[in-house]
């Protein structure tokens, strides 16, 4: 076991910042989570990256916002600027459920306490530091600035917003992964250059900006607060541009500024993403949280992650939107680097929980004719059907698996990120990837499963699933058989664990409750099941605002009230005895007799 010293971790306090040598600071960065410095929490990630560049860095991880705001002022000002990293999730997501109901715990806070990030970090940081250091600028990242960097609906407070860049006063915004627009920021900072050509930041202009002739221009804020359609056209520009290899500016007025939003970078090359995994991280929570747990460290601790990006596309998902859709996979050795220092963690006990991604198996999976994907915009290189230019070969992923297993020290390793069975039952043109698909599949079931596998078909109407971007669930009922047969033919006796969402734009109440009666008939009694929670940046939560699909701008139905979205819901549960009585009535009042037989038996 390797031992550490304070000064292994990034520092957090005037005392650490001492115990460096330090007498000032470049850049000091503020957390919506605890610090764990792991490659999985991104104010870990920048501030490996900056202190690469050979910057002095600190972090200062849930700054107290109610008291008398030492904790903003007890590192002075920073050299260059202040980064504000609110968290791995949306802080809204995070404090609230799908119903508007506050947690009652934060996974990413020690001992899960739930009072330690306020709601939009974003904003709540930069203003204050703002009243402090009114001269010194602010940089806001991650996912919760990231995916409100242009006018979004905002489902907590139920109305639209404008650009986060707005509320908050912050200087400049990164979007995406971070790890090369703040290098480049950084680099320009120090000449005295202007920032405003970085690629992948967006910004306020208080002067008029000229299109230029690819630029896109969106619907102004104000537009978008008298016409939901224009709101809803808004976002198929920014998600087409969010996903192409060469994308245009884009322009948005609010009020007399302007939002301007640089292309983003083209994805990151092997080397360079491998850079960023491998920097020296401890992988172990800051050492002032001794003997506290924080869970989100807990599930990720024993994991590592092969890939970033994912081309799925789901309507509701914001993996694209922030990792974009094109797979940047690492190298073997960086991966098989990464596996050895997690078998030399104190309470390791040779048990990988997660060998994965975004997507478990897009490993190295990218277009075979990269001059096609450099010219398309899809949002999805597997919805509707997969694309024909996608290579899906397994191959590499099973090397990775067989060379992971191999290392002294893994007893197994297991897969915990959802598979996507619509690549398992692809069939190519070519005989050698449909038999490493095949092999794949035997391997996974046979070798890589804790006893349960985890699959989203999210829904079981092929309507519904059509606007989630999701396959026929005809293809779960395929697969389920494939991982069955399996289970026979190995003697093992796994379950497979499917995911569904209620209350999607499109689903009404008839569809939850045929998907009761077909999970019933395939001997499901569902467990991991979620409302449909409108997120900031998704096709879903633009449809469901607007009441337009964004890219036929044809009116689309969404359960919103507490009672629509609990008739939906209580489909899931129709195996409990509370729960037959409403559900019942419920049937009538929709006039399906048909299945309340079906689900009750003929009464």
């Amino acid at each position: 076991m390797k031992e550490y010293r304070l000064t292994d971790w990034l520092p957090t306090t005037k005392k650490e910042v001492e115990l460096r040598g330090w007498n000032e600071l470049d850049v000091i960065l503020f957390s919506g989570d605890a610090y764990v410095d792991h490659p999985s929490f991104g104010a870990a990630v920048i501030g490996r990256i900056l202190e690469a560049e050979g910057l002095r860095v600190a972090i200062i991880p849930q700054p107290n916002w109610r008291d008398d705001l030492r904790d903003f002022k007890k590192l002075g000002r920073p050299r260059l600027f202040f980064g504000i990293s609110p968290g791995c999730m949306d802080s809204m997501v995070n404090k609230y459920t799908a119903n508007r109901r506050l947690r009652s715990d934060d996974a990413y806070t020690p001992d899960a306490r739930p009072d330690m990030r306020p709601e939009y970090p974003s904003i709540v940081y930069t203003q204050i530091l703002k009243k402090i250091y009114p001269d010194v600028p602010v940089v806001l990242g991650g996912i919760e600035a990231s995916m409100r960097r242009l006018t979004h609906y905002d489902y907590w407070q139920d109305c639209v917003r404008p650009s986060v860049l707005v509320d908050s006063g912050a200087d400049l915004l990164i979007y995406g992964m971070g790890e090369k627009p703040i290098v480049e920021l950084v680099q320009k900072m120090e000449k005295g250059e202007s920032l405003s050509d970085i690629p992948q930041i967006a910004y306020l202009s208080r002067e008029a900006i000229t299109p230029k002739e690819d630029d896109i221009t969106l619907f102004s804020h104000e537009e978008c607060l008298k016409d939901k359609k224009k709101e809803a056209a808004n976002f198929r520009h920014i998600e087409e541009e969010s996903n192409k290899y060469a994308a245009s500016r884009i322009l948005q007025t609010v009020g007399k500024q302007t939002v301007v939003v640089n292309p983003p970078y083209p994805p990151l090359t092997e080397a360079e993403l491998d850079h960023s995994f491998d920097l020296p991280y401890t992988r172990l929570p800051h050492p002032k949280y001794k003997g506290k747990r924080i869970p989100a460290y807990d599930m990720i601790k024993f994991s590592v992650n092969l890939h970033r990006g994912c081309f799925g596309g789901c309507a509701f998902c914001t993996i694209s939107a922030h990792q974009g859709k094109f797979i940047v996979s690492r190298s073997k050795e960086s991966i098989l680097k990464e596996v050895k220092a997690v078998t030399e963690l104190p309470d390791f006990k040779g048990y990988l929980s997660d060998l994965g991604g975004p997507s478990a198996n897009m490993y190295r999976m990218k277009g075979r004719d990269e001059s096609l994907c450099r010219r398309c915009k899809r949002p999805s290189c597997i919805h509707p059907k997969v694309c024909p230019n996608l290579n899906t070969d397994h191959r590499p992923l099973l090397d990775i698996y067989h060379a992971v297993d191999a290392l002294p020290g893994i007893k197994k390793s297991f897969i915990g990120s959802g598979v996507r069975y619509d690549l398992l039952l692809h069939q190519s043109k070519d005989p050698a990837t449909n038999k490493s698909t095949q092999e794949y599949t035997r391997e996974l079931i046979a070798r890589h499963v804790s006893g349960r596998l985890k699959v989203a078909p999210e829904h079981t109407s092929d309507r519904v699933l059509s606007i989630m971007r999701k396959p026929p669930f005809s293809q779960f009922g395929e697969f389920k058989q494939i991982f069955d047969r399996i289970n026979r033919e190995e003697g093992l006796r796994q379950q497979l664990i499917p995911y569904f969402i209620s209350s999607h734009p499109g689903c009404k109440e008839e569809d939850m409750a045929e998907l009761a009666v077909i999970t019933k008939r395939m001997d499901f009694q569902l467990e991991q099941v979620q409302d449909f929670t409108p997120t900031p940046m998704t096709v879903a939560t633009e449809a469901w605002y607007t009441g337009f699909h964004p890219y036929t701008l044809e009116p689309v139905f969404s359960a919103k009230t507490p009672r629509e979205k609990l008739a939906q819901r209580q489909f899931f549960f129709w195996y409990k005895p509370e729960e037959r009585k409403n559900i019942i009535n419920e049937l009538r009042r929709i006039g399906r007799q048909d299945l309340i037989d079906k689900l009750y038996g003929k009464r």
